[in-house]
């Protein structure tokens, strides 16, 4: 497992300083990496993983890559920012051992460690705070180039900096003592369905992808992740249909058609059996809490 975690590769992308408004309103957003913010003033909020987190001062926030996520801020915040990218051998990811928490209370390096990355790193704030301007591959391999600019001493330095702060997420000191590294191809497989869960996926399909048979892709998901590939999908529809539910005024045909099923009759069957409640009960009672 040391060998594993001593792989981690933590690639800086951007950060920097900002002050945003109302305008900081972003919806369906599905990055290929990691974003930490660190809230000096105000409040904002960000809709992810089946939950509301309200960013607000002397707290620290992690948002894992290939995650939906619903940004929104009602008013006034400033915030420090960071956006890298994370890897571990064979394209795993650290994220898959779910050992992370997404809102920390800063301790007193927190401050000191974000405005030395921006230091270190200087100029490479995000020009437009919309992710539709900056989440693309040929930015993001713009972002990557930058790093080749800095010295030795300030690439060393921003990796230590990064490796401490993510390390303030990890709520669970002991990770598996082993991971069948021949799995690895299946995080891949995790980042694809969590990025087209509006698409029918079938395990067919899936298998191919990893060039295994369905029979033996199916047994070794449910030996990796611990429940069927199947249910694994069902399961994300459900969560993301209740952020949709939660987070946006979409009808329940477009909240179905987002997250892949075919008619709302089927998607209600579905929601129902996964919270016990309709979709429209469950939006009903979001709304009066």
């Amino acid at each position: 497992m040391i060998e594993i975690l001593q792989s981690l590769r933590l690639t800086l992308l951007n950060t920097g300083y900002a002050k945003l408004g109302t305008s900081w309103n972003f919806d369906n957003v599905i990055s290929p990496f990691t974003r930490m913010y660190y809230i000096t003033k105000g409040t904002a909020k960000v809709y992810h993983n089946d939950g509301v987190y309200i960013l607000k001062p002397g707290y620290i926030y992690l948002i894992p890559s290939y995650t939906y996520a619903r940004y929104i801020c009602e008013d006034y915040h400033e915030q420090y920012y960071i956006s890298f990218l994370e890897e571990i051998n064979n394209g795993l990811s650290i994220y898959n051992f779910k050992n992370f928490e997404y809102e920390v209370k800063a301790d007193e390096k927190s401050l000191y460690y974000f405005k030395r990355l921006v230091d270190l790193n200087a100029n490479r704030e995000i020009k437009n705070s919309d992710p539709k301007t900056y989440d693309n591959r040929p930015t993001l391999l713009d972002f990557i180039k930058q790093n080749e600019n800095l010295t030795t001493k300030e690439f060393i330095e921003t990796q230590g900096i990064l490796n401490i702060l993510i390390s303030k997420f990890i709520t669970n000191n002991k990770l598996p003592k082993e991971i069948n590294l021949t799995n690895s191809n299946l995080n891949q497989i995790l980042n694809y369905i969590n990025k087209n869960l509006h698409l029918p996926i079938t395990i067919d399909e899936l298998a191919n992808k990893c060039h295994y048979s369905t029979d033996y892709f199916s047994k070794l998901f449910l030996q990796t992740y611990g429940i069927r590939p199947n249910k694994y999908i069902q399961t994300k529809r459900i969560e993301r249909a209740q952020l949709l539910l939660l987070t946006t005024n979409d009808s329940l045909e477009e909240v179905a058609q987002k997250v892949g099923f075919e008619n709302v009759s089927y998607f209600s069957r579905s929601f129902k059996k996964h919270t016990e409640k309709t979709p429209a009960s469950f939006r009903k009672e979001q709304v009066n809490i």
